[in-house]
């Protein structure tokens, strides 16, 4: 995929003139708070010109309450400049971080299965960061010192036109130098971001997978993993260090040197007459004033590019195509009947490495389709065509007899419900979780669903009952007793088509026998779609589809196949002496 980089047009069209009524605000804050800091240098020269050499104390207490009032005006501006663009900044953050994250959430799985969890993470909470700098101080500040800079240098031109060009050089020279560095940065600041986010997704999947680690006694490796990655972040970091550290150093020794220029060139000419001692302390002051922003913009300029590198990433990712394309997905299915047909699909990960091939079979609506075979046969990978979590190469899979890569997502979704193999739980209570699906249901659905998937016969046993707080990932549960849960949740749901990718795995004999009670209710007018390893499952199957290397072998009814002595006939006999 081609990078992207976000140009200074498109980030002030998308952040900044949106919001060009506080900036404008903002603005008119930076310039009565540059003005009024220009006013100590300006009556320093009066000071010593004028009211110290007259005596003239009324005119010494008019100029101290003036700086005062000045000084007093610079504070004020300051604060209502910084609490007005940083909370704006902090708002616009916020609404990227949700846009991303909603934007990420749109992506097709594959997107997913090919990038880490943690490096996501990193992108939607990271990425978005650097805006702060363009919509809140730092732009600001940027013009600010621009502004004072402008003035301070026609200031300098009055007072002396040979001092003010002696520093204009150094000045040019050190502008040069920073718009190099700046190149230079930026691609280290993208680097940086892309590095962050693989060390958040390794640490996150550290986390998340402590306890293979520690019973496989692995803590040295994954420390050794870690430590590479922070490394590669330290050298990272170390470069755009170096090439601060040139602007920062380089700015210092022209500057001093201009410095040193002022003091030499400024003390020939007071002793010649030709300048006063005020004009040489005001010019000095405004020196100051219009060196220090020039230093500043410096800083902000390296602010400003690492915004940049986090937008381009930003940019990128919100340029992927979203998994429900509006332009092709039309079709509103308001109430799905259920009828499921594949006709010649084909699908594969890889490009020539077909995982299913040329596939066709219908499921009519409330009936029970089995889908057995080895593993890696592509049995997941049917089960996920009908789900519409990828889409076929070439073929069709209908949904009552629309295409359905033409329907729309959340109409087909909303009447879909599946039990994975990896029954996924959130962090939160037994009761969150199973209302899931339906975080509106009353509270007698609840207990119905809990009654039809006997998650009651454990959680009757916890002191807190349906309001047990789980852990991560369902972490406090035994294995039967989360993939309870997680049915208890699909028969809430209510689906039309229900996708049952190995419900019973985790399950023990007692609690299999159980289960499989509340799914045949679960499945009754459902057309339902069952992955099982166990083939004793399945025997009331109204279809039993045996896939084999991406194709179907055997089709037929549990005692057809069995008649026919095929290769379910091995399966289910092989099971059988086991």
């Amino acid at each position: 995929m081609k990078k992207r980089k976000t140009t200074v047009i498109k980030a002030f069209k998308e952040f900044i003139w949106p919001r060009k009524r506080i900036i404008a605000v903002g603005l008119i804050l930076i310039v009565i708070s540059r003005l009024s800091s220009l006013v100590l240098p300006l009556k320093s020269k009066e000071l010593l010109d004028d009211i110290i050499p007259n005596k003239d104390f009324d005119g010494l207490v008019s100029m101290i309450l003036i700086v005062i009032a000045a000084i007093l005006i610079q504070a004020l501006s300051s604060f209502a400049l910084t609490r007005l663009l940083s909370v704006e900044a902090q708002l616009l953050i916020s609404k990227l971080r949700a846009k991303v994250q909603k934007k990420v959430l749109s992506l097709p799985i594959s997107y997913f299965d090919n990038n880490k969890s943690g490096s996501l993470v990193s992108r939607i909470m990271r990425d978005v960061e650097g805006v702060r700098n363009l919509v809140g101080t730092g732009l600001v500040q940027l013009f600010g010192g621009t502004v004072t800079a402008i003035i301070s240098f026609f200031l300098l031109l009055d007072i002396s036109v040979k001092m003010t060009l002696l520093v204009l050089a150094p000045i040019l020279l050190f502008a040069i130098i920073a718009l190099k560095a700046f190149k230079y940065i930026r691609p280290i600041f993208r680097k940086r971001g892309v590095i962050n986010a693989e060390v958040t997704g390794r640490l996150t999947e550290t986390m998340n997978g402590v306890r293979v680690i520690k019973g496989f006694n692995a803590e040295e490796q994954e420390n050794i993993g870690f430590e590479k990655g922070v490394d590669r972040l330290f050298q990272n970091v170390k470069k755009s260090l170096t090439a601060t550290a040139i602007i920062t150093s380089s700015s210092a020794f022209l500057l001093g040197l201009a410095s040193v220029g002022i003091m030499g060139m400024g003390g020939v000419m007071i002793i010649e007459g030709t300048l006063t001692t005020g004009d040489f302390l005001s010019f000095t002051l405004l020196l100051g004033f219009m060196i220090a922003p020039i230093v500043q913009m410096s800083n902000i300029g390296s602010q400003l590019t690492e915004a940049f590198a986090g937008l381009d990433r930003t940019e990128e990712l919100m340029n992927i195509e979203s998994e429900a394309n509006d332009n092709l997905r039309t079709i509103e299915l308001n109430k799905i009947i259920g009828d499921v047909e594949f006709k010649d699909v084909s699908f594969s990960y890889e490009k020539g490495k077909e995982v299913v091939h040329n596939i066709s079979f219908r499921a009519k609506r409330g009936t029970v389709t089995a889908l057995v075979g080895s593993s890696g046969s592509g049995k997941s990978t049917i089960a996920s065509l009908v789900a519409s979590f990828i889409n076929p190469d070439s073929g069709i899979v209908f949904i009552d007899n629309h295409d359905i890569t033409q329907v729309s997502l959340h109409s087909f979704r909303s009447q879909l419900g599946v039990v994975l193999q990896d029954d996924f739980l959130f962090e939160g209570t037994i009761r969150e979780n199973i209302m899931f699906p339906r975080p509106n249901a009353n509270n007698d659905q609840v207990l119905k669903a809990v009654s039809a998937a006997y998650v009651d016969e454990f959680t009757d046993r916890f002191s807190d009952g349906l309001d047990t707080i789980i852990g991560e990932r369902g972490v406090k549960l035994s294995g039967g007793q989360r993939q309870r849960i997680t049915i208890a949740r699909a028969i809430l749901a209510d689906p039309k088509v229900l996708i049952l990718d190995e419900a019973t795995s985790n399950l023990d004999t007692e609690s299999e026998s159980l289960i499989q009670k509340s799914l045949a209710e679960l499945m009754k007018g459902r057309t339902t779609f069952v992955i099982a390893h166990r083939l004793s499952t399945i025997k009331k199957a109204n279809q039993i589809l045996v896939i084999e290397h991406g194709k179907i072998a055997e089709k037929g009814t549990h005692d057809k196949l069995i008649k026919t002595k095929g290769r379910y006939f091995d399966l289910f006999t092989y099971q059988s002496k086991i």
